[in-house]
């Protein structure tokens, strides 16, 4: 049966919240305001939105999953208080050369591999091909061309620093509600 919903993947770092290294403290977190109407605007398209997150942090043991798990419960009521809806949060805590235990790996789920698109494409029923990825990093890029989606950089967090001969991005926006506004401008083409 063939997927019938497409969806916003959202970067988190550098493109929801200001980029600040590793967001190891409830205090850092700083939601960009524009993030609010841009996830209502995607909403109010019916497209779902999505987060997907890589999280060394875990891997380094700056922080645990629990906290990266109140971060999202942050965002997510922040969002809600404000008439917005985060579908659903997806992170990868590994990383491939550093880290402790179990977390330090290679796996199919850090950024730009396509595990944690995969997996919300069968858990939300989504169309990767008809879907975006918003990020403020190539790895974000990378992801998009990897699982067909259409890539959209953020000129926000790292994104401010990219080169555009750097990336392959379908558009380069300003910030969140700009690529949200292209986006909705986009599949009306």
């Amino acid at each position: 049966m063939e997927k019938k919903r497409s969806a916003v993947f959202l970067d988190r770092d550098g493109t929801l919240n200001e980029e600040v290294g590793y967001l190891d403290s409830l205090e850092a977190l700083k939601i960009f305001p524009v993030a609010f109407d841009a996830v209502r605007m995607i909403n109010e398209s019916g497209m779902k939105v999505v987060v997907v997150t890589n999280q060394s942090g875990v891997a380094r043991g700056f922080f645990d999953e629990a906290f990266v798990q109140t971060v999202h419960g942050h965002i997510l009521t922040a969002f809600q208080k404000r008439g917005a809806f985060i579908d659903r949060f997806y992170y990868c805590p590994h990383h491939p050369t550093e880290g402790l235990g179990r977390y330090r790996m290679s796996c199919g789920c850090r950024k730009p591999e396509p595990g944690m698109l995969l997996q919300a494409s069968a858990d939300l029923d989504v169309d990767l091909s008809a879907s975006y990825v918003v990020g403020d990093t190539t790895r974000d890029m990378e992801l998009a061309g990897r699982t067909g989606a259409t890539g959209v950089l953020v000129k926000t967090g790292y994104g401010k620093d990219v080169a555009p001969s750097e990336i392959r991005a379908a558009y380069i926006a300003e910030d969140i509600l700009d690529a949200a506004r292209w986006i909705l401008g986009d599949r009306k083409r």
